[in-house]
């Protein structure tokens, strides 16, 4: 590992570490992030990953692990893995306060501490735009079986309108992170025989002027990915719709994807796992 990217890991260890300590278990959205009205990409997920009962899962970039407690639930045997000791801690407690159990393990380098072949199912939300994607995409290949599947939600950079959200939120951002392009998801081919990516939030971004304009949240005080599943009871009447417009637009007009929030990588039928 050179020394940029030593830096760069320290720097992604602290920042999080950081917003650790604003993780209330009591508040984190654990079920809300799958089974709300907003949770489009995770509603595509599950039924991607179908029956988690009794498959072993890894939580890659885990974060404070809301998803890893889901599927716990759900469960699944869950490990969670992160650059940042402090959301590891803050994962165990918030298992322990839903009744669960999963395994927590740290990232120190470009390796992930996993064993090949291990895992059933890969699970990642926000983080692959953090990290080396020529180092990442062969490491998530060899911990994955076979027959395993692997799903990632990512930013894409195409939009103007939330690039400009980016600018204004940058204080709740690392410094490192790069949204992803659809030429980014070349990286997964040498490793992967199956990839498909399917993109979601076109005309539901709106929400997003609600909230700058009418509700006056401003980006850098209130994370906005966050406020979608917290307000979600409040614009579900309205919002359903803009999903189901968004879903006919994009199968529709295939170009209007470069227009969407985020993408959905899901691979499967990893190389490595020969």
């Amino acid at each position: 590992m050179t020394d940029f990217e030593q830096d760069r890991l320290r720097r992604e260890a602290e920042f999080h570490d950081r917003w650790a300590e604003e993780i209330d278990p009591d508040h984190a959205l654990v079920d809300e992030s799958f089974t709300s009205v907003t949770a489009m990409e995770n509603d595509y997920i599950l039924r991607v990953f179908g029956d988690v009962r009794g498959k072993r899962l890894l939580d890659y970039g885990s974060g404070a692990s809301e998803a890893g407690v889901f599927f716990a639930k759900q469960g699944a045997t869950v490990v969670a893995v992160d650059v940042s000791d402090g959301m590891l801690a803050a994962a165990r407690k918030l298992a322990d306060h839903h009744g669960v159990k999963l395994e927590t393990r740290q990232v120190t380098g470009s390796r992930i501490p996993a064993d090949d072949r291990e895992f059933d199912l890969v699970y990642g939300n926000g983080v692959l735009h953090h990290v080396d994607l020529k180092q990442a995409v062969p490491e998530l290949a060899r911990v994955m079986k076979p027959e395993a599947h692997g799903a990632f939600v990512e930013p894409l950079s195409y939009n103007p309108a939330i690039e400009v959200y980016r600018h204004l939120a940058k204080t709740v951002r690392t410094p490192d992170e790069h949204s992803l392009s659809f030429a980014s998801i070349s990286a997964f081919e040498p490793y992967f025989r199956e990839i498909e990516h399917r993109e979601f939030w076109l005309l539901s971004l709106s929400v997003f002027a609600k909230f700058f304009f009418l509700d006056r949240v401003h980006p850098s005080k209130e994370r906005y990915w966050k406020k979608v599943y917290t307000d979600a009871p409040r614009i579900e009447r309205w919002f359903k719709h803009l999903r189901s417009a968004d879903e006919v637009l994009l199968r529709r007009l295939p170009p209007l994807r470069y227009l969407c929030w985020n993408t959905v990588i899901h691979v499967s039928q990893p190389v490595q796992a020969r």
